[in-house]
């Protein structure tokens, strides 16, 4: 790549010789950031054919970002130390699915195709209030139509299954991703889905990197350290890991030769990350915004917010998981607190606060009925799950402006003609917008209550 100065990293393999042999779907940062990376990677050391497909459902902006780069693009990692620049070309293209329905489908069902990985939020996977699949948002552009065609047309061609592997922050999140799309192809098909569930595999994958958006600053620092402009510059953070459930369909890339871990259970790595780190995130959103922070780094370091923060993750979340072998959870808490505190890591808090409604559960109604099985309290998630309601409620708009999450009318609405207690029975109760394992009980309602009157 002539001009581009000798320091920073490049693809050490040809791209061109490279088939692509993997479709993703979700191609935002996180994925550049992190799958692709690893993918990058492991080309690099010397596994072929494993170029990526990106797929946006909807939006045109990454593919116009970077299919006039060829689908290269650069992920610098930032620290106090310095940043560090590598170009990654492990993504081919980018295809619009709302524009191109069939370069999908014929994606799907190219023989070079082996793997479709999925970072689509946790919205994309179309699911009912009682964790079942939503027909209608199912049939309405979601992807489970060009799955189903894409495996139809495999299937009729005498093809191999495939592996689908969800990466996104799910409790799970293969066994969902495999029990929704054999709903839907149940529904539509049900000899395709007898033939998915032969010849198809859906691991089970924990991801964690903390990926800020890039903006305009970011961009113009990226061109000046590499000399071009870079529409799909991607920042992070150094670390990041990937556990993998050893479940493939057939080959899969060396990720395990360049940092991943392929694994019998991912639940132990699955629950640290979603109840220690992304419920310690969550809370460090909503607190920290109503405290007037924009980055994690600030609100992590509000004496008002810390202890609660520690709290959260070592006396609430910890007790309720079961380490693997060899996991120290409170060296994950220690490094998870490192890791918030990095100051040329501007991650903003109003990005990890929306979708509320879809990570609620998850991050804190689960640690919180665990507890209380336990006879356990959760001051420290009562006081994260208050600043929630505050927000859905509207209290931060004036600064950080409209809440961002597919049921905020619904959030809103709650608080008009409702007493505290009803409001909290609506949003949280056995039958309410984000009903879970959690049903609070009378004295937690209280605790909520007051919480909230302060």
């Amino acid at each position: 790549m002539p001009g581009v100065p000798a320091g920073v990293l490049r693809p050490g393999y040809d791209r061109a010789a490279q088939a692509a042999g993997i479709v993703h779907f979700g191609i935002g940062a996180f994925h550049r950031a992190h799958q692709a990376w690893y993918t990058d990677l492991a080309m690099a050391a010397g596994d072929a054919d494993w170029g990526i497909l990106g797929v946006s459902l909807r939006s045109p902006s990454v593919a116009r970002q970077m299919n006039p780069q060829d689908g290269l693009y650069t992920v610098t990692e930032c620290s106090a130390q310095g940043n560090a620049t590598r170009i990654v070309g492990s993504v081919q293209r980018v295809i619009v699915a709302s524009e191109d329905g069939e370069a999908v489908i014929g994606a799907l069902a190219a023989p070079e195709t082996r793997i479709v990985t999925f970072t689509i939020t946790e919205k994309g996977y179309c699911r009912a209030a009682d964790g079942s699949l939503d027909p209608f948002l199912a049939h309405a552009g979601s992807i489970y139509p060009f799955l189903e065609a894409g495996l139809r047309r495999r299937r009729d061609s005498g093809l191999p299954g495939l592996t689908l592997l969800s990466c996104d922050n799910l409790a799970h999140n293969g066994r969902q991703l495999e029990r929704l799309t054999a709903e839907y192809l149940t529904q539509v098909d049900p000899a395709l889905a007898r033939w998915v569930a032969r010849e198809c595999t859906f691991p089970c994958s924990m991801v964690d990197r903390i990926v800020p958006a890039t903006t305009a600053a970011d961009r113009k620092a990226v061109a000046a350290a590499i000399g071009l402009e870079d529409d799909g510059a991607v920042m992070t953070e150094p670390f990041s890991q990937w556990v993998i459930e050893d479940r493939f369909a057939g080959a899969h890339p060396g990720w395990e030769r360049v940092g991943a871990d392929l694994v019998s259970d991912v639940a132990p790595y699955e629950a640290a990350k979603l109840r220690m780190l992304n419920g310690a995130h969550s809370a460090l959103a909503y607190l920290g915004l109503e405290h007037g922070h924009s980055f994690v780094h600030e609100a992590v370091s509000d004496p008002a917010i810390r202890p609660l923060i520690e709290r959260l993750m070592r006396v609430e979340a910890l007790p309720t998981i079961s380490a693997a072998p060899g996991q120290d959870l409170n060296a994950y808490a220690d490094a998870l607190l490192e890791r918030f505190g990095n100051p040329a890591l501007n991650h903003r808090l109003i990005q990890i606060a929306m979708d509320g409604s879809q990570k609620v559960p998850q991050r804190w109604l689960e640690t919180l009925a665990e507890n209380r099985a336990l006879g356990r309290e959760c001051p420290a998630i009562l006081a994260a799950l208050a600043a929630w309601l505050r927000h859905v409620r509207g209290d931060n708009e004036a600064s950080w402006g409209p809440v961002d999450d597919p049921k905020a009318g619904a959030l809103s609405d709650t608080w008009r003609g409702h007493e505290v207690a009803g409001v909290i029975a609506a949003v949280l109760g056995r039958d309410g917008i984000v009903a879970s394992a959690w049903d609070p009980q009378p004295d937690e309602v209280a605790q909520l209550a007051s919480l909230l009157a302060r």
